[in-house]
């Protein structure tokens, strides 16, 4: 049975993951991101440091967060006209799914509204509403704003604040994550939350399929008593057995995966990809950002989740990643790279390259405060045919205009690429290696 409990861990990761996270941010908040209620929006009003404990977090936007439970019934969504900023508004299901988007590329930035409402509504909304459904009942909107710190931000935190989320029935309360049961010992949690999420959230038919294959290690139990509550020892020790199973996998998964490399960089356009079954406003119905292998798509579900919680579609903003330098050697803080960009990134709206730590994908402190570095970047030096030298080292060079900070130990920097060129997806433009100096 461990190996249908490794499976089950891939299979749920996402789930369990992503849940765990809008727990977060509706009981603790997340760095500069405030607690707040379901239905109402959670604005950072600074932009992400070390302090934000996400996994891969960017520093290139201010962040506005909400999670969404339609158990109240549909909710309105009020958005500004941000006169050309760019912003996007990402629609994530449960279960990590990218149903829809608001903003710049998908919608435009006029003033607008939508009528969020849950699975099975069959109701109509105002003739000035766009409908969007929810797969889910709960869900997450991120929101992120382009911004450049500084006296840009004021432009900012008047454009969140208008950013609203009002229940048509204002009485309703939202009923939450189901509550776990009691008794349930720590090592057995994970599959805890999977069978009661699961049933709160269930998945798209074709994953139902999966789900009811894994039934042997009890996530299908409707009881109200938990299966794994004084849960036999063997039957426990195969559960942990397999979860650890699991974790190796999806590390694994992380660190070589599917994805394409070029120049040690892994080209994550598409690990995304892995929503077939629900396009609403701004999602793109395109074979060409659908994952066909339903064994891979499972895998790369849960390795988006574990490196990239919440990531893009590619045709809204493209990742690009690498641990290793040009030796093939995994990237120290000891030691001093550059990476030249000649061209930099062709893009709709901008680009960036962050510094991530390892293991948690978490922004790097460091003595000048800068976690990333693109062409909104002030006081860059660039050569005379337009190239970009970026320097990346933990001990900072001479001259640190043109120097992204990294950790003392491993780290894995992220280029991003917002509303990339197609010549980006078609692998055209192509990223050089960073290059090892000492």
């Amino acid at each position: 049975m461990a190996d249908v409990a490794a499976e089950a861990y891939i299979y749920g990761f996402p789930l369990v993951f992503n849940l765990d996270q809008v727990t977060r941010y509706v009981t603790e908040g997340v760095g500069a991101n405030p607690a707040r209620p379901f239905n109402t929006f959670s604005h950072a009003r600074t932009l992400a440091g070390p302090a934000d404990t996400f996994v891969t977090i960017n520093n290139d936007t201010l962040y506005s967060m909400a999670q969404v439970d339609l158990s109240v019934g549909p909710v309105r969504l009020h958005v500004p006209d941000t006169d050309g900023r760019y912003y996007v508004l990402q629609f994530v299901d449960a279960w990590t799914n990218n149903f829809a988007y608001v903003g710049h590329r998908a919608t435009g930035t006029k003033e607008g509204n939508f009528l969020l409402v849950p699975p099975g509504y069959d109701g109509t909304a105002e003739a000035d509403e766009t409908l969007i459904h929810f797969p889910t009942t709960v869900a997450s909107i991120v929101g992120r704003w382009a911004c450049t710190g500084g006296d840009d931000l004021s432009m900012v935190h008047a454009l969140q604040d208008v950013t609203t989320l009002t229940p048509v029935d204002g009485d309703a309360d939202a009923a939450g994550l189901p509550t776990l049961s009691a008794g349930v010992p720590d090592e057995l949690l994970f599959f805890e939350k999977l069978r009661l999420w699961s049933q709160a959230y269930p998945p798209a038919p074709r994953d139902a399929v999966i789900e009811r294959g894994l039934g042997e290690v009890g996530i299908a139990d409707p009881g109200e008593t938990s299966p794994y509550a004084d849960a036999r020892p063997d039957f426990a020790a195969e559960l942990v057995a397999g979860r650890k199973t699991g974790e190796r996998n999806l590390q694994k998964a992380l660190t070589s995966g599917s994805s394409p490399q070029v120049n040690g960089w892994k080209l994550t356009f598409h690990a995304f990809d892995y929503n077939l079954d629900y396009f609403e406003v701004g999602a793109l119905d395109d074979p060409q950002f659908k994952i066909a292998d339903p064994k891979l798509r499972i895998i790369e579900r849960a390795a988006a989740a574990k490196g990239g919680l919440w990531g893009n579609h590619p045709y809204e903003a493209a990742y690009i990643m690498t641990y290793v330098d040009d030796r093939g050697d995994q990237l120290l803080g000891s030691r001093k790279y550059t990476i030249t960009l000649n061209p930099t990134p062709p893009v709709g709206a901008f680009w960036s390259l962050t510094m991530y730590d390892l293991p948690d994908f978490y922004l790097v402190d460091n003595p000048i405060d800068r976690y990333s570095i693109g062409d909104r970047t002030p006081g860059l030096t660039y050569g005379a045919d337009g190239s970009l030298t970026i320097v990346i080292s933990n001990v900072a060079p001479a001259d640190t205009a043109n120097w992204l900070p990294a950790p003392s130990g491993e780290f894995r920097p992220v280029l991003r690429m917002y509303e990339p060129d197609p010549a980006v997806l078609r692998g055209d433009y192509e990223v050089p290696a960073i290059t090892r100096v000492d």
